[in-house]
């Protein structure tokens, strides 16, 4: 990359001078009234500015798409809770706009004048409404319930138990102080206001949520777990709106004294003292029916409840079975649920670290926030809420027939036999059987697939930050650098087909604008210099380790957003690949493909998916226009994933020649043939269409298809990770434990990554959790649950070379780069 020093300079200076004067021009969400003019104007003693004014000129016709679309996010499942859709709380609201939690103005309170200027966030956090229900004897009533009585049969009182059995008893003293909350609230949007520049929240979602609420159907808030603020972000959301602020599940060990009190008088369940993890916490065995109990008692009281629930290991999910166990009892006729999407300008980085936030992790995530010289924003958006009986009860969610992995893949890799792929993945794991003992089977399996929903449902309402934009353009599509003014063509680019894929986005202005506040977040982890003679500025991400994870974390929500195409353009690749019969990853652009080879080749990689990309109820596919819906089969996702590559222009349909007529072609095929009988239930949709087999062709074979790399890129990410946790297999010391087997599996990524000296994003813990879940959901690895600790073994199996091998050619068939 060739660097004029000088122009470097004084494009870094002039880069840091408009991060400043943006924080005031930038408007944080797309249509919110503010101003999106160009402010880029050339001024005298800024030689180094020029260049915005010729990329201005070039994006004039770019720009006014921003602010005039919001698609309507959030909607619940029209397949398995039609009625709480049909509801229309989200459809009925008009568009409210947005606020920014962190604003308080003497407008929001009862009071004007100069005082109440300077006071004004007292008064306001002073007004909101704060329902605390009575305590009473709860642990009276808990201890009388019969799963906790079965337990201490043989105990003749508590105060003859256990330290730590004293300890999970304590836990059912939180409850709600309203004095504490309003203060703890106050402390909050001083204490945000220093970490973010706007936490911006939907106002007509909030009204939306303001009617969900009916007596006696309490309200549980779901998210995905991303850092330790994240519970604080709902809780004082909701505060501000004069919501009931609801009992936070916080999977974290509390060792401080006075902080563990003050945090249970704000309504938060802690782990017991004796444990450190969940997993560890599920193995007492008076732990679990007290928290059984524990959500009866809060949700017999109209209590709202907030669950956050892990994207790697699913934890989190014993809890919303623990709830449905409720209704299933009758303890509340029914629950509310809430996805809720936080989105972060920058992703807490204590998420890569450690699956479990602590106290530690929220002050290290703060002080890296308030050391930074820029400060992101929050998007949070509250989707529709939705009936937990409805959808549990009504039979709609189906989960029988599930097969494990291996069965549907492994005769695929070892034998070639493509009649195995078809069926649904069996996802029991996210719902270990050391949590909640007591379940049946069935009843297991509709709670991991209420968790496999909802994970899907809250990423699917998660707005798509400029950051992640940036992030994933950089990554995927200019990995060597790229110019300012191509990075906002793209962006333009890359922003329409995120709308069109009915994903919000969190941020809004003009083009320049976005893309100067994302680079002025983004600077620590990128490479910038002054290409002469114009002096425009080139980007390029910093080939170090923490910079490619940084941006590749940025990224990921963008991977979620392109997951059929990305499935289709794998699966497009790996054909392409198979059909030339060469390897390398050279390709043959001019040959035809068959779309049952495709659909086969989608399915496979299909199932390969971590959790939360696709769900796995039953139901016909929607088929439409960039969308596919929570409870879509893996069969219909593939067909999809073959469309979308029609719709993107990849793949065009191949014209068949033929020598007879149509009406002759298909009447010799039995296309317009049907039965004499007149049962409705003989006759069948299939006898009325065309049988023969499509086949496709590139568009553009002559000419590099950058549309289909950039796809495969999206999901090389993971495949890759998987790739090299397969060739270092043969490095670890089996049988270890899962949290050694993750820390020495990290380390032989991290060596992976500095010999490729490319692509550190695939080295994250994040994808060595997934990838070992992978891995012993195909049988590669064992898992050994006899003792309190869960230890992994390669299969004997796998211990031949010849059969890992395959294995890794069946996933490098996937990976593109």
């Amino acid at each position: 990359m060739t660097c004029d020093v000088q122009g470097f300079h004084l494009c870094y200076l002039g880069l840091i001078h408009l991060s400043h004067r943006l924080r005031c021009c930038i408007n944080m969400s797309v249509g919110s009234g503010g101003d999106s003019r160009d402010d880029f104007s050339p001024q005298p003693n800024r030689p180094a500015l020029s260049w915005g004014v010729k990329i201005r000129k070039k994006l004039k016709a770019m720009a006014p798409f921003l602010g005039k679309f919001r698609p309507l996010v959030g909607q619940c499942c029209h397949q398995c809770t039609p009625e709480s859709l049909g509801r229309k709380l989200l459809q009925d609201t008009p568009s409210l706009g947005f606020q920014n939690l962190l604003y308080v103005k003497e407008t929001h309170t009862r009071y004007r004048g100069w005082l109440v200027r300077r006071v004004c966030c007292v008064l306001f956090i002073c007004s909101r409404k704060v329902d605390s229900g009575p305590v009473g004897d709860r642990l009276l009533r808990i201890l009388s319930t019969d799963r906790v009585k079965r337990v201490l049969t043989p105990q003749s009182s508590v105060k003859e138990c256990g330290e730590d059995t004293r300890g999970v008893l304590t836990l059912t003293e939180t409850f709600q102080s309203p004095t504490l909350i309003r203060l703890v609230g106050w402390l909050l949007l001083r204490f945000l206001s220093l970490m973010f520049c706007s936490v911006q929240v939907n106002l007509s979602q909030m009204a939306a949520l303001h009617r969900a609420e009916q007596p006696n159907i309490p309200l549980v808030y779901v998210y995905i777990r991303q850092g330790a603020v994240d519970q604080a972000l709902i809780s004082l959301t909701l505060l501000c709106h004069n919501l009931r602020v609801p009992y936070s599940v916080y999977p974290a060990q509390v060792h401080n004294g006075w902080m563990r009190v003050i945090l249970q008088k704000l309504g938060v369940i802690f782990l017991p003292d004796h444990a450190a993890t969940e997993q560890e916490a599920e193995t007492h065995s008076l732990y679990s029916p007290i928290m059984t109990s524990l959500v009866g008692d809060l949700l017999m009281a109209g209590e709202s409840l907030s669950v956050g629930v892990c994207e790697e290991s699913g934890y989190g999910g014993q809890w919303l079975a623990r709830i449905r166990q409720a209704v299933a009892e009758g303890l509340v006729p029914d629950v509310s649920v809430v996805p809720v999407g936080i989105s972060y300008d920058c992703p807490p980085s204590c998420q890569s670290t450690h699956p479990q936030p602590g106290v530690l992790s929220v002050l290290r995530f703060a002080l890296s926030l308030l050391s930074a010289d820029e400060r992101g924003g929050v998007r949070i958006h509250f989707a529709q809420a939705f009936s937990l009986k409805e959808m549990c009860d009504s039979g709609k969610c189906h989960v029988d027939g599930r097969r494990p992995l291996q069965d549907l893949l492994l005769p695929a890799v070892l034998h070639n036999r493509k009649d195995t792929i078809f069926g649904q993945k069996d996802v029991s794991w996210l719902l270990p059987p050391t949590f909640l003992p007591e379940l049946s089977h069935s009843e297991r399996q509709l709670s991991a697939a209420l968790t496999l929903h909802l994970m899907h449902s809250v990423t699917s309402s998660m707005a798509v930050m400029s950051t992640s934009i940036l992030s994933c353009l950089l990554l995927h599509k200019h990995r060597r650098g790229v110019r300012v003014s191509v990075l906002c063509r793209d962006l333009c680019w890359l922003l329409e087909e995120v709308l069109f894929r009915r994903c919000d986005v969190g941020f809004g202005g003009s083009v320049l604008s976005v893309v100067f506040h994302a680079l002025s977040l983004l600077r620590p982890h990128l490479l910038m210099a002054a290409a002469p003679p114009s002096g425009e500025p080139l980007v390029t991400a910093r080939p170090d380790p923490h910079a490619l994870l940084t941006l590749g974390r940025h990224g990921q929500l963008l991977t979620h957003v392109f997951i059929t195409e990305a499935v289709g353009a794998c699966a497009v690749s790996a054909l392409l690949c198979e059909v030339a019969g060469c390897g390398g990853g050279e390709m043959e652009f001019d040959v035809a493909l068959g779309q049952e080879e495709l659909t086969e080749k989608s399915l496979q990689l299909t199932h390969l998916l971590p959790a939360g990309y696709i769900p796995v109820s039953h139901t016909i596919s929607s088929r439409s226009i960039g969308t596919h819906h929570p409870c879509q089969t893996a069969d219909s996702f593939a067909l999809d994933a073959v469309d979308s590559m029609v719709r993107c222009g990849i793949l065009i349909m191949e014209e068949v020649q033929r020598d007879t007529p149509v009406c002759d072609f298909w009447k010799r095929q039995g296309v317009f043939s049907w039965t004499a009988s007149d049962d409705p239930e003989h006759s069948s949709d299939s006898e009325c269409e065309e049988q023969d087999t499509r086949s496709y062709k590139l568009s553009q074979p002559s000419q590099c298809p950058e549309l289909l790399f950039f796809l495969c890129s999206l999901l090389s990410v993971e495949l890759r990770a998987l790739c090299w946790a397969i060739e270092s297999l043969d490095l670890l010391p089996f049988p270890l434990t899962e949290a050694v087997c993750v820390t020495q599996l990290h380390t032989h990524l991290r060596n992976k990554a500095q010999l490729d000296k490319v692509h550190h994003e695939s080295s994250s813990v994040k994808l060595v959790r997934m990838a070992l879940r992978t891995l012993t959901d195909f049988g590669v690895l064992m898992e050994d649950r006899q003792s309190k600790e869960v230890y992994l073994e390669i299969s004997p199996f796998f211990l031949q070379a010849e059969n890992k091998h395959k294995i890794f050619q069946f996933v490098s068939q996937f990976l593109y780069g």
